[in-house]
């Protein structure tokens, strides 16, 4: 049977309320986290500088040398942007890690706790402020991408659907990040403690180069992690291709995160608070 935060059981005629109120308290906290990048645009500016700096420095700096690895008529640009829609998904998610990591060391935490509201709301709402700044980002990426000479080979529907898988990606590695972010305490520990796991995700993968270019024991890593998998998936609905086998691929990895750090969160935000 379904309980409440207190831990009363609900009958089945209040477990449509439970939701919605549930529903209603992670939008708000997601609202909250949201009003507060408006206040500090800052951190917006420079969340999209990032990915911008990666653009150019591999389209124009390494494409010369990743180029003639690919296979015949892809350009370096098409094969780079779908990997840097992942890597700006990554990277962005630390940001839930610092954001967390920083209302516990302001004290919000406990206030949060002292409401009448669901104890999961303050990382759904934290991890969907996140993916709202994540839509952003990857809108912008793409007209960067399009100025330098990235194109769409399968359509606009399957592209889409590419930009869907990046987003879902962004927002399962969100729930990754609010374990570090509580489990450390405050933010600049979160944010080196965040790289680390970062590090070899992103660049130990396919974002930025093909992996049959590493060494073999590189390889066997860079193959079958969701950096990788998630960059092949959406690579393949953009540049066409059967895509069914790396997509559920991605979406696999997606559900296995959340299966296993969401409820790992909340278990931890209630012991930390």
């Amino acid at each position: 049977m379904t309980t409440t935060a207190t831990g009363q059981p609900l009958s089945a005629g209040r477990l449509g309320s439970w939701i919605a109120a549930t529903v209603r308290d992670g939008l708000a906290v997601a609202w909250r986290n949201l009003i507060g990048l408006r206040r500090v645009p800052r951190l917006l500016v420079f969340s999209t500088i990032q990915p911008l700096v990666f653009v150019l420095m591999f389209r124009y700096v390494f494409g010369g040398v990743v180029g003639p690895s690919l296979p015949p008529g892809v350009s370096y640009v098409d094969f780079l942007i779908p990997g840097i829609f992942v890597q700006t998904a990554v990277f962005g998610s630390m940001n839930t890690a610092i954001g967390l990591a920083t209302d516990m060391q302001t004290g919000l935490m406990e206030r949060f706790r002292s409401l009448p509201m669901a104890r999961s709301a303050v990382l759904v709402g934290r991890t969907t402020a996140d993916l709202a700044r994540n839509v952003f980002v990857v809108t912008l990426m793409t007209g960067v991408g399009f100025a330098l000479g990235f194109r769409i080979h399968a359509g606009v529907p399957a592209f889409l659907g590419g930009v869907l898988l990046v987003l879902a990606f962004g927002f399962a590695m969100s729930w990754i990040f609010a374990v570090v972010g509580m489990a450390v305490g405050d933010p600049e520990t979160a944010q080196a403690a965040a790289f680390p796991v970062l590090a070899p995700l992103v660049f130990a993968s396919s974002a930025f180069v093909p992996t049959d270019t590493m060494p073999g024991w590189l390889q066997a890593f860079a193959n079958h992690q969701p950096v990788s998998q998630t960059a092949e998936a959406v690579r393949v609905l953009v540049l066409g291709g059967p895509a069914t086998g790396d997509v559920w691929q991605a979406l696999f990895w997606d559900a296995g995160i959340v299966a296993v750090f969401a409820p790992l969160g909340v278990w931890l935000y209630r012991r930390v608070i």
